[in-house]
């Protein structure tokens, strides 16, 4: 590859993006300048550009010019401001890193984007398989396009498509930081609290502790406020606040249960603020006279017309919502300046008489002490206090609306906390400072000289308010709520900053319910709800949750009893702060490499101590309406938890899920293996497992909540299309498993043959202890048929087994397991049908538009009848496909592949325990009499023995069963297993192997030795002399199941086990055939000879 070392390099408007780099010629510049040496280590990379080893380059940077070269990197952008292509100083050049077209993309942010994204369009990169495969040949890639996807550029369709969409996003009104959450989040914890119950929080609790209450109500909303930090800056954070932050975090069931409280409170505190309103209107009609009915009904009044007008404005949208709240916080900072100015601007005789004298030392230090009455105490006071701290998650509750959420909410939020709690601290001392706590108001209760004063601040202020001890007074701290209007240089302002507080406060709430319930619903974790869900206009307005949330606000206004409510509510919040905190700590606790916050200044266990302190402080405030927030959030959960909604968002409840798991399975490679433990573990080779759904039935009988149940496919072909077919069915499949309730994973392999992939999964599958012990499969009802290796195969299959120290268990039923020609017939029932659906709904639509038109009225009734023959036609014709398919497929093959689905009735299971294999064959029929479905089952034994010892061989027997604590409703011996079968059932038997036998005895020594080499897997004279004695037991233990169980549920027989290498294929088969042939479902069972049950303790 040649080096370009032209100084116009980067002016090429032709040179491809982010193909520059930076190479020093080492060969050609030994000498580094030792101050390059000192002030920076060099870099290098190893580049395989050239084939040449001494032509390999390494990349070096002058002293400060990395951060350029970064920058470079990270912007694509070819300007000589930023590099130069050539350095006279270092003789540094450049040069492009890809020198060959490639389809193989650079690192771009699109290819990350979700689908429905809508910060840019999502491009899905090159597969691997696109990448790894030969390219075909009759594919024609132009240079340019190549170079086009390697480096991540857009097609001209998604060009289109991008500008459509800016076309489209011109119109949202999205809000900064500053706008969109310090100002909503400041209005929002300004509360009414600031002007008309802080005094009486300094009076009750001092200065101190007053400062103290503040303190630890800051403390629980700074701790959600990093926690919130953390989990909105590790991703792009949509609408929904709250709901979204902790769906997201701990799943659906977390999210689902609060977000849908934390909507309805937000909908009740609407009332609340608006009531609040009324009130104070209702206060200021009532002194000068002028109440339009009384007081109660003057307040709906009010508050209905209040809330009118606030929906009025949160409908115009995000942007006239926005310019109020922008009002009323100027109003609301006004209102506060007011109050500082008022401290310093020298009082009156009549302020002085209601107990304001401006700063004081001696009122400074008489009221930093507490001073609780009537009850009163520190958590009581905590509790009123702490409502007027909330109101953070204002700002994050329209996160749908902000430009850049994973800054603008930790920015906007953390500042708010700081400047809202700077004012309660400033505005509580200043208050405590100025005013003494009890006050008359009687400007004649000044100090007469020689008169006795009690040594009170006001006391030696000239004020005698000593009579306050003994009856109540009306003014002070303690006793005026208005102490802010005091005080305050021009009292209607104060006014105005508690309408500001309650409107601001009521207009947030306004738009916060109905976003978080738009997201809600948007997810359907609750699919009643999902008709909310509609946004409409610009900003996707969600115009229905705004009139149900005026619903509710007008409902409560009308109540007009919120004293109750009011507790309920301030938990609901809470229990979101908690919850929030809970997801940060979760999240770190679950280790997820996915959890990466660009936030740093958090920690786990701190989160978890600000959930923990936000459930006490729950109880604090009131412990009733803390259990029902509990109660109800705890109902939800289960009820989200039921219904398993459909969503996948890889929640730290999914993490913890993972580590969970693998700590489990790492602590059980510890344990060893105990007989006491054993439980069957079971490959079963279904396939598909919709294919056999009766085989996979069977085995989760028997391992469901007990042990391990894998389904087994095995491809077989060219390896691409089975890898291919292989990886696009594994969801899908695991996913049929979990519809269905199986319990049970799914696993796949591509192989050369059917037993090569069996052999792959019985050595590979399972995880540490979970490892598969037994195999199960369904019989081979086709082998007279299939051709010779198949056979093979499936015995080389039940020969690996026993290889592995696996058990066997072989399930045969009359009908056979493969329903795949059923399952074809009703996906084509299925097309048609919706065929048939799509025809009506053409036909209707027709019939809508000639109904719309006057001119073809006339033709109607003809057309109709033509449709109608049409449709009769139609209609028909699936009848007779229907009618013709039920009678082409076995319509009882549909009923024994639901068999084992059923309950079954009164009877038996039969167990032929003719050899000790470990125990397996009488544990598998122990645990199915267990569930439920076969619980009425009885176990009744058969086993092999002498005639002139039946008794005692009963109860040998019936002591070791006893001894494993197996309950049995009968032991019978069977004493003529050894004796010849019948001459019918014999001939039968011979009839069967026919076929498959070589005759070689009737043929010269030539020609028998050409046979076997012909035809290996035939069986030979001798072979079927020397085992005709296993031949006859086999065909007589038919003829004896035959007589003892053709009435019971299911029988559980002994397999024969096969030598290897002796025993031919075709004869193994005829055993298996002629055992298990015209009886009720059976299991041939092998253990591995390995004790699987126990008598000791």
């Amino acid at each position: 590859m040649s080096m370009n070392n032209s100084p116009n390099v980067f002016l090429d408007p032709n040179a491809n993006r982010f193909q520059v780099n930076i190479i020093n010629e080492s060969h050609d510049n030994n000498e580094t300048s030792q101050e390059d040496v000192g002030s920076e280590p060099p870099h290098y990379e190893e580049t395989s550009f050239t084939d040449e080893a001494h032509n390999r380059l390494r990349i070096s940077y002058r002293p400060g010019k990395r951060e350029l070269y970064d920058n470079f990197l990270q912007n694509g952008e070819k300007t000589e401001a930023s590099l130069h292509p050539y350095d006279t100083h270092t003789k540094m050049y450049y040069l492009q890193t890809f020198g060959h077209n490639t389809v193989d993309p650079v690192p771009k942010i699109d290819y990350y984007r979700n689908t429905g994204s809508v910060s840019g369009n999502k491009l899905s990169r090159p597969s691997l398989l696109e990448i790894h495969e030969q390219l075909a040949k009759n594919i024609a890639v132009s240079t340019g396009s190549v170079e086009r996807v390697a480096n991540g550029e857009s097609t001209a369709g998604d060009e289109t498509a991008v500008s459509k969409e800016e076309e489209n996003k011109t119109g949202f009104v999205k809000f900064g930081w500053v706008k969109g959450v310090l100002v909503r989040c400041m209005l929002n914890i300004w509360g009414v609290m600031l002007f008309i119950r802080l005094s009486w929080i300094v009076g009750q609790a001092g200065i101190g502790l007053g400062i103290i209450v503040i303190g630890l109500s800051v403390v629980v909303t700074t701790l959600t406020g990093v926690s919130m930090s953390a989990i909105c800056t590790n991703g792009v954070v949509r609408g929904g606040g709250a709901y979204y932050l902790i769906s997201r975090s701990l799943g659906p069931e977390f999210g689902g249960s609060i977000g849908l409280i934390f909507a309805f409170a937000n909908a009740v505190a609407v009332a609340m603020y608006v009531v609040g309103f009324a009130e104070t209107v209702v206060e200021l009609l009532k002194e000068s006279d002028t109440l339009m009915v009384d007081e109660s009904n003057d307040i709906r009044i009010i508050g209905t017309i209040t809330v009118v007008c606030l929906l009025g404005i949160s409908v115009a949208g995000m942007e006239w919502e926005a310019k109020a709240q922008v009002i009323l916080l100027f109003v609301l900072l006004i209102a506060i300046a007011n109050f500082f100015i008022g401290t310093v601007i020298p009082t009156n005789n009549e302020k002085k008489a209601r107990g304001f004298f401006n700063y004081q030392a001696s009122i400074f230090a008489e009221n930093f002490g507490p001073d609780f009455r009537s009850g009163e105490g520190f958590f009581s006071v905590f509790a009123i206090f702490f409502p007027a701290a909330t109101g953070i998650l204002a700002g994050a509750n329209i996160s749908g609306d902000l430009k850049d959420p994973q800054s603008a909410i930790p920015k906007g939020t953390m500042l708010a906390i700081l400047i809202t709690t700077v004012a309660y601290i400033a505005v509580a001392i200043c208050a405590a400072s100025c005013v003494v706590r009890d006050a008359t108001g009687n400007i004649n209760d000044t100090v007469v000289p020689g008169m006795s004063c009690n040594g009170s601040s006001a006391c030696s202020l000239g004020y005698d308010f000593s009579r306050c001890a003994s009856q109540p007074c009306d003014y002070g701290l303690m006793n005026n709520f208005q102490v802010m209007s005091m005080v305050s240089g021009f009292g209607p302002l104060i006014t105005a900053g508690i309408f500001s507080a309650t409107l601001s406060s009521a207009l947030a709430s306004l738009v916060s319910a109905p976003k978080v319930f738009q997201a809600l619903c948007k997810d359907n974790v609750y699919k009643g709800l999902h008709f909310f869900a509609k946004g409409y206009g610009k900003n996707n307005e969600p115009i229905r949750g705004y009139v149900l949330t005026f619903v509710i606000a007008m409902a409560f206004i009308l109540i007009a009893e919120l004293n109750t409510i009011a507790p309920i509510i301030s938990n609901f919040f809470l229990a979101s702060y908690a919850l929030i905190n809970f997801s940060c700590f979760h999240a770190s606790y679950a280790k997820s490499p996915g959890w990466r916050p660009a936030f740093r200044y958090y920690n786990m266990w701190v989160s978890l101590f600000g959930a923990l302190l936000c459930c006490g402080v729950m109880f604090v405030i009131n412990w009733w309406a803390a259990l029902i927030t509990y109660a109800i959030e705890l109902f939800l959960y289960i009820y989200v938890t039921y219904k398993k909604p459909e969503v996948n968002w890889g929640s730290s409840t999914q993490a913890l899920y993972y580590i969970n798991a693998l700590d489990s399975a790492l602590a059980l490679t510890t344990v060893e293996d105990h007989v006491k433990n054993f439980r069957p573990q079971c490959i079963a080779l279904t396939g598909a497992p919709m294919i056999r759904p009766a085989l996979l039935d069977i085995t989760h009988t028997f391992t469901k909540n007990n042990g391990l149940c894998i389904c087994c496919e095995v491809y077989t072909g060219p390896r691409k299309l089975c890898v291919k077919e292989m990886n696009s069915g594994m969801a899908k499949k695991q996913a049929w498993l979990t519809k269905n309730k199986r319990k049970a994973f799914y696993a796949a392999v591509a192989a050369d043959s059917f037993r090569d992939g069996v052999k792959s999964l019985l050595q590979a599958s399972g995880l540490g202890r979970m490892k598969p012990n037994t195999l199960v499969i369904g019989f081979k009802k086709d082998w007279r048929n299939a051709a010779a290796t198949q056979v093979e195969n499936y015995v080389g299959v039940i020969h690996d087994a026993f290889d592995f120290e696996l058990g066997m268990i072989i399930v045969r039923i009359s009908q056979g397991f493969d329903i795949s020609q059923v399952l074809q017939v009703q996906e084509e029932l299925e097309k048609l049908e919706q065929e048939r659906l799509a025809l009506e709904a053409t036909i209707k639509e027709n019939d809508f538009e000639e109904g719309r038109s006057g001119i073809c009225r006339f033709f109607r009734k003809a057309s109709t009848l033509n449709i109608s023959k049409h449709e009769t036609k139609k209609g028909s014709t699936i009848n007779t496909m229907q009618s013709m398919h039920v009678g082409e497929f076995n319509q009882k093959l549909l009923e024994a592949s639901t068999q084992f689905k059923k309950k079954q009735g009164k009877g038996t299971i039969d167990i032929w325990w003719l050899f000790d294999d470990g125990g397996l064959t009488i544990l598998i029929p122990y645990i199915l009499t267990i569930r439920k479905k076969w619980k009425n089952c009885k176990l009744r034994i058969f086993t092999g023995g002498k005639v002139n010892r039946i008794e005692e061989e009963k109860l040998v027997m019936a002591s070791l069963l006893s001894k494993f604590r197996i309950k049995f409703a009968d032991i019978n011996i069977i004493c003529d297993i050894n004796i010849k079968p019948n001459k019918e059932s014999w001939k039968f038997f011979e009839e069967m192997i026919e076929p498959y036998r070589l005759h070689e005895s009737c043929k010269d020594i030539t020609t028998a030795e050409k046979l076997k080499r012909e035809t290996p897997w035939k069986i030979t004279d001798a072979e079927l002399e020397a085992f005709k004695e296993k031949s006859y037991r086999q065909v007589r233990l038919n003829e004896l199941l035959q007589e003892h169980s053709r009435a019971a549920n299911l029988i559980v027989l002994s397999l024969p086990v096969a030598r290897k290498g002796v025993v031919s294929d075709y004869l193994y088969m005829a055993w298996l055939e002629i055992l298990s042939k015209n009886l009720p479902p059976v299991l041939m069972v092998r253990g591995n000879h390995k004790n699987v049950l126990t008598f000791y303790s």
